[in-house]
């Protein structure tokens, strides 16, 4: 079904107990995780979405858990001189996770189809053919065996408003707004056309697109990160690795190993390194 930014505005409260909720889906997106580094799993993570929509705060909360060694978050701004002498999508290709590794971007290369088709910062040519770009670069990740999961962080114009004034009166947050909020601000009817656009040509069946009503923030990061374990958990093995019999031995001979029941071992193994 086509997607209309305007059925993921409802903002209500979180209804359940957020912190037990928020920390069980922590502990399970580090299980999720562990299966995905012994798999030799690979996966991206995209975020998009409105200023001040909390893309911020779900990301914080999704890589809470997660071991740093084998994930890696990138804040995409504007491209560097170098970059735009270049395809695009070049920056994009050099940033992409390897075998084990998970990569989250925080804004991706749909900036191509979004600000910089309403900026102006490229031709209507350019931004044109970049739908087929997209849908063709995500296709070929797919193919090699890179899972994708695109989330749109939808924010009313009103509620965007409220959190662009807090970060005003918040001393410690005052950094995290500029001049550039509020002239996207003043251009919301063309990014709503860009992003209507967007979802019309990118929303693929190997790439799909799932958008996060982002006016209450809990329950947008409950939904959020609910979304990203329940692809995951489709698309990587939850299996355990079976014990190394060299490596045991090792163990064996070291310090008297002896194995213990699977049950048994898993009750303390959050707090193994």
């Amino acid at each position: 079904m086509p997607i209309n930014l305007a059925d993921h505005e409802s903002g209500g409260k979180y209804a359940g107990d957020y912190a037990a909720d928020m920390a069980a889906l922590q502990d399970r997106l580090a299980r999720i995780q562990a299966a995905h580094i012994m798999h030799g799993c690979q996966t991206v993570i995209l975020f998009e979405g409105w200023d001040a929509a909390g893309k911020g705060g779900i990301i914080q909360r999704l890589c809470a858990e997660w071991d740093p060694r084998w994930f890696e978050v990138w804040p995409i701004g504007a491209p560097t001189e170098e970059e735009k002498a270049r395809h695009f999508l070049y920056r994009f290709w050099k940033r992409l996770p390897g075998k084990r590794d998970i990569g989250v971007f925080d804004r991706s290369w749909y900036g191509r189809v979004a600000v910089e088709r309403v900026e102006g910062f490229a031709s209507e040519r350019d931004w044109q053919r970049g739908y087929d770009e997209i849908n063709e670069f995500e296709a070929q990740l797919t193919e090699s065996g890179t899972n994708i999961l695109k989330l749109f962080v939808h924010v009313t114009q009103e509620e965007q408003d409220r959190r662009l004034a807090a970060r005003l009166d918040d001393p410690w947050k005052r950094w995290k707004t500029g001049a550039d909020d509020y002239r996207n601000r003043a251009r919301r009817a063309d990014y709503l056309k860009a992003y209507a656009d967007m979802f019309d040509r990118t929303d693929t069946r190997w790439a799909p697109w799932t958008v996060i009503d982002g006016n209450g923030k809990k329950a947008a990061r409950i939904a959020a990160l609910t979304h990203i374990a329940d692809t995951l958990e489709r698309r990587v093995p939850m299996v355990p690795l079976p014990r190394d019999a060299h490596v045991e031995a090792l163990a064996q001979e070291a310090f008297g190993y002896q194995p213990a029941g699977e049950g048994e071992a898993d009750v303390d193994s959050k707090g193994a390194d």
